[in-house]
């Protein structure tokens, strides 16, 4: 459940900060746990809140560390950014799953981690129907996204 919500929201560098946060906040909602939900669903939406506040927090100060690390990244003749096997991949698709507005990204990383749709609309406050219809486009956005970046590397 854990993993995720923590590469979902937060580069390999900061996802042990992230994790520790929102375990330290699970441990302090526990007690407000009322038993109206399932107990799962009760962590992933405090997981969720607590990832968004380090995201918030964070935010501005990552943007400049990207920015540099951009520029001092190794690149080919072209221009495009060297990206290599099957990690960097998976490093790429979570970035662009970061990108996305807080609820998709939230949604599609509740799917990635096969949550069914009835919990996910729980968590969220949503419909099943408007889950599948907000996760359907979510992962259209994902996609269009990772079609234009496969665009710009050729």
């Amino acid at each position: 459940m854990l993993t995720h919500v923590v590469q979902g929201f937060a580069d390999p560098s900061d996802q042990d900060d992230l994790r520790q946060d929102i375990l330290l906040a699970i441990w302090r909602a526990v007690p407000a746990f009322r038993g109206q939900s399932q107990l799962s669903t009760f962590f992933y939406r405090v997981a969720h809140n607590a990832a968004l506040s380090w995201r918030r927090t964070r935010f501005n100060y990552r943007q400049r560390v990207n920015r540099f690390e951009a520029l001092s990244s190794p690149r080919h003749p072209d221009g495009a950014a060297v990206h290599e096997g099957r990690r960097e991949s998976l490093a790429l698709l979570y970035r662009h799953i970061r990108e996305l507005p807080p609820l998709d990204r939230s949604l599609l990383l509740l799917h990635l981690d096969g949550v069914s749709y009835s919990d996910i609309a729980a968590i969220h406050g949503l419909t099943e129907t408007n889950v599948g219809v907000r996760l359907n486009r979510a992962k259209k956005k994902l996609t269009e996204s990772m079609k234009s970046l496969s665009h710009e590397l050729r």
